[in-house]
């Protein structure tokens, strides 16, 4: 061996040794196995109407849900299940939650709990209309006694929201909690247990980036992102679920792209939608999907995506 070898030899030795020795000064941790205490799927945006694409593609999503080796205790349905309601005649809106729950009824045979959408509110877009009728149709069909509600499914609760508050300008709505609605809320963080977890489940987004991209609006250097694509009052939640410290992650739909923001300690999931660019394929990048969360006891969660085959 010549010399700049023997050197070359002798530093990876050199280092070999040190780092050996360092690891032995590093104590051994254990790392405790957290246990998956809930498993939803989460079919949001499902727009049936009276086709052959969206009546085969939400039987097509519902039998690949149920059919999952690794079984959901439910399904949450995050809003906007049928096309459209808010401009159309009573006997056509009718006609579509027909559709909607015969597909239903002969597909799927797990629990199912419902989350209000904007889609599903007759009238809100034909002046003179009484809103809170729309509103109280859509509970029927969803058989809600309560427009917002909480479930506990052991250290994990489930909170849902209605976010779509009324306007009378078009749209006709736009994101956020009433003030009768923010103080249920408050109530319910209030009363959770610290060592019990939430996820928040709402129709519009609370926080998400993908609002940004939907019907892009960037002028004048700046980016504008409406309040119907996002809650009015993120602001006053997010400040809500960090002082609660419990809400560890928040579910929403509408706006038909998937991402992940993680916000002071509470993840954001904007899951997609079921009809992908409203059954015509994909809506920018993102098919049609839905989404799988897992909830663990150690307030942590993860989600599964599934592009299922909905042709």
């Amino acid at each position: 061996m010549n010399r700049k070898n023997f050197l070359a030899t002798l530093g990876i030795t050199a280092a070999s040794g040190l780092i050996t020795e360092i690891q032995a000064k590093i104590p051994s941790v254990t790392v405790p196995k957290r246990k998956r205490v809930l498993r939803v799927a989460h079919l949001t945006d499902i727009h049936v109407h009276n086709d052959k694409t969206s009546l085969k593609g939400f039987e097509k999503a519902l039998c690949a849900v149920n059919d999952l080796n690794d079984k959901v205790d439910f399904i949450m349905n995050g809003g906007d299940s049928i096309m459209n309601a808010v401009a159309l005649s009573k006997s056509k809106v009718k006609s579509q939650w027909s559709a909607f729950h015969s597909v239903l009824k002969q597909n799927n045979s797990l629990p199912i709990h419902h989350c209000i959408g904007n889609h599903d509110l007759f009238g809100w877009a034909i002046p003179g209309i009484n809103k809170e009728d729309g509103k109280l149709w859509a509970c029927e069909e969803y058989k809600l006694s309560k427009k917002y509600y909480s479930i506990q499914k052991d250290n994990w609760k489930m909170i849902v929201l209605d976010s779509i508050h009324m306007r009378n300008t078009i749209p006709g709505y736009f994101g956020k909690l009433d003030e009768e609605q923010l103080n249920w809320l408050q109530n319910e963080l209030t009363n959770t247990k610290k060592d019990e977890y939430v996820f928040v489940v709402s129709h519009i987004p609370i926080i998400s980036i993908c609002s940004m991209f939907d019907n892009i609006k960037h002028d004048k250097n700046n980016w504008f992102v409406p309040d119907n694509a996002l809650h009015a009052d993120s602001h006053i939640l997010k400040d809500l679920f960090h002082l609660n410290g419990n809400v560890k992650a928040c579910l929403s739909g509408h706006i038909h792209l998937i991402d992940h923001v993680n916000y002071l300690g509470t993840d954001y999931y904007c899951n997609g939608a079921v009809s992908g660019g409203w059954w015509k394929g994909e809506y920018q990048q993102f098919a049609p999907a839905f989404i799988v969360m897992n909830f663990y006891d150690d307030g942590t969660s993860e989600r599964e995506i599934y592009h299922y085959q909905w042709k």
